[in-house]
């Protein structure tokens, strides 16, 4: 059953319809991602999901006491309220569940009729066993730390800036207990390591989360379902982002085919409406109807098909890594760079060359000095020691704040600063419209203030701008944060086109796959290094060797021999004979497995009692089979190490 259903919903602004007769449920448990272009219509389906607006016509059902909570944009704290409260405060429900239990728990001590508050005693232990929340102070701690946050926890809340406001709102609404969590981007300002830390939260919940993301591997990663909001409507997507692109691959493929054959239909109608005196008939006014519907069809497929196919492509291009390297001319050369902010050392002894054609992605946590580096290329920030050589070169730089563009003037006076209509894009002269049009802007946008637009259209116009500009060297400071995925789609396209070099900082693991060639990854300790992988590869090499340095520190701490004990030099007798007679016994246990399994395909030849012994017997084979093969790379590793 749906823990809230939308009925033909329709909701509109002025002349503006944003959705139209849609249908929309969630049900227990349930991961949906919203996908959809900035101004589609997302943030308003969820507004209505929450309660927050109303639509104008339809119906919002939902079950007794549902309890919804949503990520607020524009969080506002208390104003004594430390960073640390703020979590803990996060924690309400389950506090006064601890202080119910012990209070219970006293009671129980010299009650003489226990059952009611027995019964109450295991709901509250049930409930506080589901949010694995026995140690609340340690599930602050944790939190705190996992989304970077302990170096601020004491500082009060409203002093943080916009983007940590946001991260401490994100970390306190992961404490609380809802049935629907909604999140709207909820990966903007995390680093990498914390936006896995998210995945791995939400996917742990068992609450249902509705999420607004352009960030393609969290939807993949986390997604039941993915629903896209287009044209007023909803289009539901079973599984995550892959197969989302699947689907709308096939769709692509049918709608093709099918305005093959309204084009074939069509021209034979055309010539039945050709003939004149018949077709104007009474009675072949339907069929003369029908001509006119198709006539439109046939004008407006075209652009639908075009646009998916647009999409398609853009999302599936790869990058070309053939240009070669000696040939390119040298742009910076950084030898030996350090820079300190106070007493952090964000970046040191840094030799870095970007050349020509590069496509560099500077990755690592919040607050490791990847913008610093950044400033310090451009000449905002001189480095504390070390020597930075420039090339002769042009530099197009976009960063969050947009400082490129004045808020007074419409997109057609930031474009055609001097009059006219017309700008150069690539050696090109276009329509300003034609080009706009690229980045998802109507033509009635042309004359709008810059101040009236959203944050997301204004991060579009920024970058469209920036491509109209001739430039050897584009450096980007976060440039997918409030960009919907198919503004990205189109970024990602323009920016493997590009013929200079490219820097950019960003946590978006799929933009960085697609237009890095090598990474430079700030560690956090002042100290980079250079990565020629893919950025996730990176990331899962990453986890493996963490978890080879936690096996290794365990192994550590196993006490040693003191130095009175003579070290072996060899394996005893005993664990000799073992590791000779182990292969023989894992073949065997292995065939007695298969056996088993063989039999226990055709049940019908067994009793159920004997079925229930052989599935034992299959159990602890296994087992065995386990212990015996730990055992043995056991006892050959400690051999290995001993004749080393």
């Amino acid at each position: 059953m749906a823990l809230v259903s939308l009925l033909n919903i329709s909701k509109q602004y002025d002349y503006k319809v944003i959705l139209k007769d849609v249908n929309f449920s969630i049900c227990k448990g349930e991961k949906i991602a919203i996908v959809g272009k900035n101004g589609s219509g997302k943030t308003t389906l969820v507004q209505i999901l929450t309660g927050q607006i109303e639509q104008d016509v339809g119906e919002r059902i939902t079950q007794n006491n549902l309890k919804i909570l949503s990520l607020a944009q524009n969080p506002v704290f208390e104003p004594l309220m430390s960073v640390r409260e703020v979590c803990e405060e996060s924690l309400s429900e389950l506090k006064n569940a601890h202080k119910r239990l012990e209070a219970i728990n006293l009671e129980l001590k010299d009650h003489s009729q226990p059952a009611a508050l027995l019964e109450e005693q295991g709901q509250l232990m049930g409930f506080i066993e589901e949010h694995r929340a026995w140690d609340l102070s340690g599930k602050v701690e944790e939190i705190l730390l996992r989304f970077d946050m302990l170096d601020v926890a004491d500082r009060l809340a409203n002093t943080l800036s916009g983007g940590e406001q946001k991260r401490l709102a994100l970390a306190g609404l992961l404490l609380k207990q809802a049935d629907i969590l909604i999140l709207d981007e909820p990966t903007n300002h995390l680093d990498v390591q914390s936006v896995e830390f998210l995945e791995e939260m939400i996917g742990s919940l068992e609450c249902s989360v509705v999420f607004i993301s352009h960030d393609r591997y969290f939807i993949e990663s986390l997604a039941h379902r993915v629903v896209e909001v287009d044209g007023g409507k909803l289009t539901s997507f079973e599984g995550g982002y892959r197969n989302y692109l699947q689907k709308k691959e096939e769709i692509y493929q049918r709608l093709s085919k099918e305005h093959e054959h309204l084009l074939k239909l069509l021209k034979s109608e055309e010539e039945w409406l050709q003939r004149g005196v018949q077709a104007r008939r009474k009675r072949n006014e339907g069929r003369k109807a029908r001509v006119l519907q198709m006539r439109q069809m046939a004008k407006s497929n075209p652009s639908i098909i075009s646009k998916m196919r647009l999409e398609l492509q853009r999302e599936k291009q790869h990058f070309n890594r053939e240009e070669g390297v000696n040939a390119r001319k040298m742009l910076f050369e950084c030898e030996n760079i350090t820079k300190a902010l106070g007493d952090k050392v964000l970046i040191k002894n840094l030799t870095l060359r970007v050349l020509q054609k590069d496509k560099i992605a500077i990755v690592g946590k919040n607050g490791s000095g990847k913008s610093t580096l950044l400033k310090i290329l451009l000449g905002h920030l001189k480095p504390d020691s070390g020597t930075l050589k420039r090339g002769d070169m042009r530099i197009g730089y976009f960063d969050q704040h947009r400082a490129m563009l004045d808020e007074d003037k419409n997109l057609l006076e930031i474009f055609c600063p001097n009059g006219g209509d017309h700008i150069e894009v690539g050696n090109k002269s276009m329509h300003v419209f034609g080009y706009l049009k690229n980045f998802l802007f109507p033509k009635e946008f042309l004359d709008k203030k810059i101040s009236y637009l959203s944050g997301g259209e204004k991060n579009r116009v920024a970058l469209a701008l920036l491509f109209t500009r001739k430039y050897d060297c584009l450096i980007l400071d976060e440039p997918t944060n409030d960009l919907d995925i198919a503004t990205i789609n189109i970024l990602e396209e323009y920016l493997q086109n590009f013929e200079g070099a490219i820097l950019f900082v960003s946590h978006d693991r799929y933009f960085v796959d697609k237009i890095a060639h090598k990474l430079l990854v700030f560690r956090g300790d002042g100290l980079c290094e250079e990565i020629y992988t893919d950025y996730s590869e990176y990331l899962d090499m990453q986890k493996e060797l963490s978890e080879y340095e936690n096996i290794q520190k365990e192994l550590k701490s196993t006490p040693i021999p003191t130095p009175r004990q003579k070290k072996p030099t060899k394996l005893s007798y005993k664990e000799a004979q073992e590791l000779e007679h182990l292969p023989l016994a894992i073949e065997r246990l292995e065939q007695h497995i298969s056996d088993l399994e063989a039999a226990l395909s055709d049940v019908s030849r067994y009793e159920n009692s004997k079925i229930t012994q052989m599935a034992l017997e299959l159990q602890e084979a296994k087992d065995k089979l386990e212990e015996d093969v730990a055992r043995y790379f056991a006892l050959e590793e400690k051999a290995q190490e001993l004749l080393g």
